[in-house]
């Protein structure tokens, strides 16, 4: 699978680009047909704390899966990015 990750706004530190690799790869265990995986990080403009969106799209056979989360750091939308993904792959694998 591979991982493309675009920043909008700021320049990924190693350590999340590594988190992404980390969480990410790890999707490949539920399904193993995903071709692509684009992860788009984004500060939003807005005064609240919780304003760093993490997207996720999944280039899958069929439709793409498309998740996107917001919280206080990259690392944490990133995580529920990939823990709704991951619930999205396994009913996906269970319907085929």
């Amino acid at each position: 699978m591979k991982i493309t990750v675009q920043s909008i706004g700021l320049t990924p530190h190693e350590p999340l680009e590594s988190h992404i690799d980390k969480k990410v790869s790890k999707l490949e265990t539920f399904y193993d047909k995903i071709h692509e995986c684009k992860v788009f990080l984004k500060v939003e403009n807005t005064s609240d704390r919780s304003n760093k969106t993490a997207e996720l799209i999944l280039a899958v056979p069929g439709d793409d899966i498309v998740v996107k989360k917001t919280s206080e750091t990259f690392e944490e939308s990133l995580d529920l990015c990939v823990d709704t993904a991951k619930k999205l792959l396994i009913k996906k694998k269970e319907m085929a």
